[in-house]
């Protein structure tokens, strides 16, 4: 695909359709809130035949301890989805599969080995007018035993903090130019970014009233397909973002950012790159951080 130096994490439509009926393959959508478009509605008005869906809010992650899901919690998880060690999991969403790259991430954390995204997201499934189902698939659960979480792939806010200004390392903000100048603070205490990071820049799309409508990032087509290897290795020079540094990626509150991980990890095949997936949400509400505008 396209020179991508793992190939294997990505999907195709024409793929996926070949294998809707494959018991090794599990495929999963990600839904989060009321939308339309990306949310539990979606899910439930139709469907890739043969998906489950997973909420990025309540079963990504633990909002009680407002962090991510637990082992244990994603162990239950994955074997009410009929998921084994040995299973493909395929994973999509709406909103250029943000919710997905996140899911991704999160699954290679606690080790499991196949893992793909469908290239092009929910979006590209629906303009080539395949199949859909309203049906939730009853699965038969496994039992799922979940390697412990792979520090190496994570950044906590402390390892942001002994990251800044220091040679070799490298912030990347994967935010709206406005959030990442501090014109726009998504919601939070401050706005600004990290200070050092460098912004590889998604937009904010919102309808007239202001809402937000979507987030398009540069390293996407026009149809949602991921843009070829040589394409994003120029996107990514431009601002310094190279293999050879030991890369942070973060965002608001970890869709965009581990998109980029996504791009950078598996189709660059950078060798360093963790993900700070408490993000600005967590970042700009601190008081003791130094903050660049």
């Amino acid at each position: 695909m396209s020179g991508y130096v793992h190939p294997e994490s990505l999907v195709n439509t024409q793929w996926l359709a070949g294998h809707l009926d494959d018991p090794s393959v599990r495929l999963v959508e990600v839904v989060w809130g009321n939308s339309d478009e990306w949310g539990a509605p979606a899910y439930r008005a139709g469907h890739i035949p043969g998906a489950v869906a997973w909420d990025f809010g309540s079963d990504l992650q633990d909002p009680a301890r407002n962090d991510l899901v637990g082992k244990a919690d994603l162990e239950a998880l994955l074997a009410r989805s009929g998921v084994t060690p040995a299973t493909t999991v395929v994973l999509y969403s709406g909103l250029s599969n943000l919710l997905a790259t996140f899911a991704f991430w999160l699954l290679k954390l606690y080790g499991h080995q196949d893992v793909r995204l469908l290239d092009g997201d929910r979006s590209k499934w629906l303009a080539e007018g395949r199949p859909l189902s309203d049906q939730t698939p009853a699965m038969a659960p496994t039992i799922y035993r979940a390697q412990e979480p792979d520090e190496r792939l994570r950044a906590h806010r402390d390892d942001v903090l002994r990251a800044i200004g220091q040679p070799g390392h490298l912030l990347v903000d994967a935010r709206s130019a406005k959030m990442f100048s501090g014109a726009d603070t998504a919601g939070t205490a401050q706005g600004g970014h990290i200070p050092g990071a460098v912004n590889l820049a998604a937009l904010r799309e919102t309808y007239p009233d202001g809402s937000f409508k979507a987030w398009r990032v540069p390293t996407v087509r026009e149809d949602g397909t991921f843009r070829s290897a040589t394409e994003l290795r120029s996107l990514v020079d431009g601002p310094g973002i190279t293999p050879d540094k030991t890369i942070i990626t973060y965002c608001v509150r970890g869709g965009l950012s581990t998109h980029a991980w996504f791009v950078l990890t598996q189709l660059l095949g950078y060798p360093d790159v963790r993900e700070y997936d408490r993000s600005w949400a967590e970042w700009g509400n601190l008081a003791d951080v130094p903050i660049e505008k």
